[in-house]
């Protein structure tokens, strides 16, 4: 049986790899438009490049660093430390380091791929749109799915192979935290990239001088679509493998728990096909999304989401009755789905315009940019509120449905985070669709085509907005479901060295380690957000004092000089990573080594509370803010250049960092912190000052 499935899941993983990479040289072939369409598209494809081949090295070498470190560390077989006897296992430790690299490197090849098929997609996307909306859609969506099937084929494969090679779901955890460390960097700084310099180019180009968005005149525009690919596309991929990933990883380690070795093996073993089901959905849905003769893109995208949780559940029904598993598992992956659809259109609602909140905040920007901020803020935090109810009744539902089946509640948590997340082949290819039909947008404008294909290149910009909001919404919500369950994978490492955890509020230790828990995710947030106000400072002055001593850049006689303007974007980038990866692995071992593992379990507990909301807030509000703008530039209220939209502008830009920058980073951020708790919860067990 085991045999049987190991051999399915790296079938769908090759499978999956292989339709990624058919698509990419279909999407390579099609037209790439005029030489000035190509030469505007070379400069993002150059600029995109150059950072993340800088990017990759300097996480190369973290990696390569805590590779070394992890293979020391666990030569060492904790579980004799208690009767004072040290066995030495080194082949553990080197089987979990290169697990470790081996999962940062997956990583890095998922993001790097679907950053490599947008940086060609863009300008046939816009080119495509000469003809019709159809065409165009076609193209940035198959794009989008290079790099969502690229994704889960590589982690299904990944884990695949590790757990038939190694047979222990801990060095699988160790493939998980190199993913998932790689994910949080990729991800924060792609996003410090992409909002220092979209804020540059916003504020100067638009609100100062009073050009359009994507104006060649302006020396940041070439540095804002860069970011598009660097932060949304590479950053955004990892960053969903690594919940993808960890949510499998949590469930394995449950799976340890069950009273016989037959039961351990078959549960163990569970996420993964429940994985390789979802490959299998996604590449059905992926067939689905076309748009019709109503010409509107959103519909196509969530069309494709809906049935592809459809097919999921289809195909879970037969795998539970046949393989003989408890129906609890079935219960729980239903409920992980509906969730994540519920959740995810809801999202929908507060970001789309098509609905009040957008509506209502681009009808209030004429009374000024305060007002407009002030109401996309409360709208943000509204959305917290049915996402959050979403996360509690999945919660709730599938730990007493599997605790009533005779199934262990928090087993049945995890395979809830699994459902929702195995479908991410779906979610990641409209996920990715969305930078580069903006990218598109923007080269359409650079090159100087019709307004028609502008206003084409909009439209579906506009849909990419919606389908982003959606996706972040997804991953947060099974995020959560997926720390929750890592939470239990921890004190279930914990207590199998000996160490009965008390992760109770009357006791200090734990209260200091949730506050310090509770404060982490904003801290993230505010560092990761100046770095972005501090380098599109610099960027600012930069665009301004190129206009001051080039008056013909304005005029139109002069090329600006894009090239100042990338080299500080990735500089800026890679330099305000330092304090977040602290902060991600460094302060939650602190805290294990000096406070003990129980205020290390309520240092766990207060982030994840405070990381989903935060996280929520940001996402929503942020994609709230950028679509009032965009309704507004339809000619609503004033149009461009108006008071309103100047007002939305602002909005929009303090929505950018909220959005692309902190908000999808935490999801990120409390997954490696439960992660590195339960990689090193042993250590912690066995060394701790209190």
């Amino acid at each position: 049986m085991n045999q049987t499935w190991f051999l399915v899941s790296l079938a769908a993983g090759i499978l999956s790899i292989g339709v990624a990479v058919w698509l990419y040289f279909w999407v390579k072939k099609q037209d790439p438009g005029t030489e000035r369409a190509q030469e505007v598209a070379s400069w993002i494809q150059e600029g995109a490049s150059s950072y993340l081949i800088r990017l990759y090295k300097a996480l190369g070498l973290v990696a390569v660093g805590l590779g070394i470190i992890i293979a020391i560390v666990f030569s060492f077989d904790i579980a004799h430390f208690g009767t004072g006897e040290v066995t030495i296992n080194a082949a553990k430790g080197l089987t979990t380091a290169v697990a470790f690299i081996f999962g940062a490197l997956c990583s890095a090849i998922a993001g790097y791929m679907g950053m490599g098929i947008a940086v060609h997609a863009n300008v046939r996307s816009a080119t495509a749109a000469n003809k019709d909306l159809n065409t165009a859609f076609r193209v940035a969506f198959y794009a989008g799915a290079v790099m969502g099937l690229a994704m889960v084929g590589l982690a299904v494969t990944g884990m695949t192979l590790i757990y038939h090679i190694t047979g222990d779901a801990e060095i699988v955890l160790g493939f998980s935290f190199g993913a998932s460390t790689l994910a949080l960097l990729a991800k924060a700084g792609g996003g410090i990239y992409t909002k220092t310099a979209d804020i540059a180019a916003d504020l100067v180009g638009k609100v100062e001088v009073g050009i359009p968005e994507d104006d060649p005149r302006n020396p940041a525009v070439v540095a804002d679509n860069v970011g598009d690919n660097v932060g949304d596309v590479a950053g955004m991929g990892a960053d969903i493998f690594d919940s993808y990933v960890a949510s499998a990883v949590a469930v394995m380690l449950l799976g340890i728990g069950f009273s016989t070795p037959e039961l351990q093996a078959k549960y163990t073993l569970l996420p993964l096909i429940i994985c390789t089901l979802g490959i299998f959905a996604s590449l059905l849905g992926i067939q689905f999304v076309r748009v019709g003769e109503n010409g509107k893109p959103g519909p196509a995208l969530n069309r494709g989401t809906v049935l592809t949780c459809i097919f999921l559940a289809v195909m879970i029904i037969p795998l539970v009755f046949l393989g003989n598993y408890n129906i609890g598992v079935l219960w729980s992956t239903l409920i992980g789905i509906g969730t994540g659809v519920v959740i995810g259109f809801t999202s929908d609602y507060f970001t789309s315009d098509d609905h009040k909140p957008v509506l209502e905040t681009a009808k209030v920007s004429g009374s000024g940019s305060a007002i407009n901020i002030i109401t996309g803020f409360s709208y943000g935090l509204i959305s917290i509120v049915p996402s959050v109810i979403g996360i509690v009744i999945a919660t709730l539902g599938s730990y007493y449905l599997s605790e009533a089946s005779g199934l262990s509640g928090i087993y049945g948590v995890g395979v809830a985070a699994v459902g929702m997340l195995s479908i991410s082949g779906m979610i990641v290819s409209s996920d990715a669709y969305g930078p580069i039909v903006d990218n598109a947008r923007g080269i359409a404008e650079m090159a100087g085509m019709p307004q028609s294909v502008i206003d084409t290149a909009d439209i579906l910009d506009s849909a990419g907005n919606t389908a982003k909001a959606i996706t972040k919404g997804f991953s947060i919500s099974a995020a959560a479901l997926t720390v929750l369950a890592l939470f239990a994978a921890y004190a279930e490492v914990v207590e199998a060295r000996g160490i009965i955890l008390s992760i109770s509020l009357r006791n200090p230790v734990v209260v200091a380690g949730v506050f310090l828990g509770a404060m982490t995710p904003p801290l993230f947030s505010a560092l990761t957000m100046l770095s972005v106000t501090h380098n599109a400072f610099d960027m600012i002055e930069e665009v301004r004092r190129q206009f001051r001593e080039h008056p013909g850049i304005l005029a139109g006689t002069e090329k600006p000089d894009y090239a100042t303007c990338v080299g500080l974007a990735a500089q800026g980038a890679l330099s305000s990573l330092v304090l977040p990866a602290f902060l991600a692995v460094g302060l939650p071992l602190l805290v294990g080594f000096i406070l003990g593992p129980d205020a290390l379990g309520g240092f766990l507990g207060g982030a994840i509370f405070t990381g989903v909301l935060f996280a929520l807030l940001m996402s929503n509000a942020g994609g709230l803010w950028d679509n009032a703008k965009k309704f507004i530039e339809t000619g609503q209220y004033g149009g461009p250049g108006s008071e309103a939209h100047k007002a939305a502008v602002v909005g929009d830009t303090v929505g950018d960092p909220f959005k692309d920058t902190a908000g999808p980073s935490l999801n990120t951020l409390i997954t490696v912190m439960s992660l590195v708790s339960s990689l090193f919860a042993p250590i912690i067990a066995a060394f701790h000052l209190f």
